[in-house]
């Protein structure tokens, strides 16, 4: 299944994740690197969101992330959430279907 964490960014983002992105970045490849997490970045201008989808059979898995990631901890993240995402077409796709 497919989860996607969702951030909304703070004003001043781009500018304050700086101090924060080694930890940031290494927590996340950690998780690419384990096969939880599948893609993940920031929204192109206004940076207003960041997206992370993750390949887990429950939405802990992204929730986990969340709560340590140094962005959440040190408030660059206003809100965040996890929804499922049925994902149907694509190689990646955690429930493909196709037409007869």
């Amino acid at each position: 299944m497919h989860y996607v964490l969702i951030y909304d960014v703070g004003e001043g983002f781009i500018e304050r994740r700086a101090q924060f992105r080694d930890e940031h970045l290494a927590l996340a490849w950690r998780a690419a690197d384990a096969g939880e997490l599948l893609l993940a970045g920031a929204l192109a201008e206004p940076t207003e969101q960041a997206l992370l989808l993750f390949d887990a059979t429950t939405p802990e898995v992204a929730e986990r992330f969340a709560k340590a990631d140094p962005y959440v901890r040190n408030g660059l993240v206003k809100r965040w959430r996890v929804q499922q995402w049925h994902t149907v077409v694509g190689r990646l796709a955690s429930e493909p279907k196709r037409t007869a």
